[in-house]
């Protein structure tokens, strides 16, 4: 008897889970994100003077890639319960300087939890704006003295006062959550803020130019598909007495019909279908996805994945024609069978003029495959095409080799590397050969392209051991002099990090990979000199 409820059991498990697997189809997907950004279409029109700015990954699918202004990357995890966090390697400064020169900015994000937000809008951002507008207010505070400030200690807001031809205003310093935080979370959350302002002061991040540029304080405001908006009294958002950063969470939360029909097709619609991208896309990017939306759509669920197919292979053959990389992507068989037949380039590295930076750049932009690090030599991108010429040497730690023939073996070196996802050793047993290979051509006043799938991670991470192995605290090239006498601790690596993260914009360097450049500056000393490490 027992083993027949075991059988039944098991029985209910394989049946709901065919169930989910049937409901959770490409074509499912991508009618639920093209609906939802229909939703962020008309939030974003609202106030049509503001910039709107995708939080990768998730939220790059939900508005087509013309539209968003910028990206950004603010994690959930940063703002998990009693695991906050104020992440230095994400500073995002360019969205503040970005809400500071356009008065304020949308983030598109979407989650599947069935919350209507994501934590990383409903605490890691909150958090940001807080800490930004903190630091922002001992600045002033450090710079001005007494004769802008009163000398009493950091309250939750500060006047300015009206004094030599300063505006009078306050200086909102509080920390701003919604209403669905508890009292007690956002209580333990304050209790970090001076700890987390205090991280970002000794990072090495220049708060001067923003704090010139900002003229009102970061506020968070939060508007999903459940928020009550009167269109005859939308406010203008100059109005306001605070920059606003306006959270958009496109997808729909509980209460929703899951089963939807139009009047060609039925389907089911999934929350946050952005997220996860590699468990359900195919090989389809959102640039892709929104150049065919139209006829994806339309094409219904029965060819919706050979058109999708389709589109991905014609890509791949495009641009291998102009020679890039472009691996065959392999999907794994379904086991069941659907129900149907920037180019960024200071004048310096240290310290950066962030009002000198050209925020309109677009990430997704295929013409700007590298972002330069000021005058280093240095510069970070995806895998080179054509923009190769503009390098004098690359050092490539794709899968894939990059075609060279006309090249002089010794400006090339290949170094495939993983992630600590797949290899814990994979950056931190190649970091020698890199920075010995960068040495040897930076010694000659070469310039360097470090490249990798995506120009966002182990890239990063590489040109990260570069740039503290081989230049000093200034910026400045010196071999590895500054480097063989300094300790590296991790709040050093941080400020250099925090430097490249000023250029490279779309950086995520993973934490698996930056525990391996650490590893390397702390036992691999030798290698900036030329010996075995």
């Amino acid at each position: 008897m027992e083993e027949d409820d075991g059988t039944k059991q098991l029985s209910i498990y394989r049946a709901a889970r065919t169930i989910k697997q049937r409901q959770n189809t490409l074509y499912n997907a991508l009618k639920s994100i093209y609906d939802d950004s229909i939703f962020v279409g008309e939030i974003s029109q609202l106030w049509p003077d503001l910039p709107l700015l995708a939080n990768l990954r998730c939220g790059l699918w939900y508005s087509p890639t013309a539209n968003f202004h910028s990206t950004c990357y603010f994690k959930s995890t940063d703002g998990h319960t009693n695991n906050w966090s104020f992440n230095t390697s994400r500073l995002n400064l360019h969205v503040a300087q970005l809400a500071g020169q356009k008065g304020g900015c949308f983030i598109v994000d979407a989650t599947r939890k069935g919350k209507r937000f994501p934590d990383s809008m409903s605490k890691t951002i909150p958090i940001w704006t807080c800490v930004l507008n903190r630091a922002i207010y001992r600045h002033w505070k450090k710079d001005r003295q007494s004769d802008l400030f009163n000398d009493e200690e950091l309250s939750t807001s500060g006047e300015h006062s009206e004094e030599n031809g300063q505006t009078n205003f306050d200086w909102d310093c509080s920390l701003h959550l919604p209403l669905w935080v508890s009292e007690t979370e956002k209580a333990s959350i304050e209790d970090r803020l001076d700890e987390w302002t205090q991280q970002l002061e000794a990072s090495g991040a220049d708060i001067a130019p923003l704090a010139s540029l900002l003229k009102k304080p970061l506020r968070p405001l939060w508007i999903s598909q459940k928020t009550v908006i009167w269109l005859n009294e939308v406010p203008d958002h100059e109005s306001w007495d605070f920059t606003p950063i306006i959270l958009v969470s496109a997808s729909a939360s509980n209460g929703v019909v899951p089963h939807r029909t139009s009047s060609e097709f039925s389907w089911n619609y999934i929350a946050g279908a952005g997220d996860d991208e590699e468990s359900w896309a195919r090989g389809l990017t959102p640039t892709l996805f929104w150049n065919h939306a139209y006829d994806i759509i339309d094409v219904g669920p029965v060819l919706c994945n050979q058109m999708v197919a389709d589109i991905v292979e014609k890509d791949r053959v495009y641009r291998a024609r102009r020679g890039q990389i472009a691996p065959q992507v392999s999907v794994k068989a379904p086991n069941l069978v659907e129900n149907s037949v920037h180019c960024l380039h200071g004048d310096s590295l240290l310290p950066l003029d962030i009002s000198n930076t050209n925020m309109d750049l677009n990430p997704c932009d295929e013409d700007c495959p590298m972002l330069w690090l000021g005058s280093t030599g240095l510069a970070v991108g995806i895998s080179p095409t054509a923009a190769v010429s503009k390098v004098d040497c690359i050092l490539n730690c794709d899968q894939e080799s990059i075609p060279v023939s006309h090249r002089n073996a010794k400006a090339y070196m290949h170094l495939p590397m993983v992630t600590s996802k797949f290899d814990r050793f994979s950056l931190l047993n190649n970091l020698p050969s890199a920075v010995n290979f960068a040495k040897l051509n930076l010694s000659e006043g070469k310039t360097l392209l470090i490249c990798c799938h995506n120009g966002e991670d182990i890239s990063v991470c590489v040109c990260l051991a570069i740039l503290t192995s081989l230049f000093d605290d200034r910026g400045t090239f010196d071999g590895g002099s500054f480097f063989s006498e300094t300790c590296i601790t991790k709040l050093e690596m941080r400020r250099r990090l925090v430097t490249i993260c000023k250029f490279v914009v779309n950086a995520r360097p993973s934490r698996g990979n930056l525990k391996q450049v650490f590893g390397f500056l702390n036992g691999g000393r030798a290698v900036a000199e030329n010996r075995p490490a």
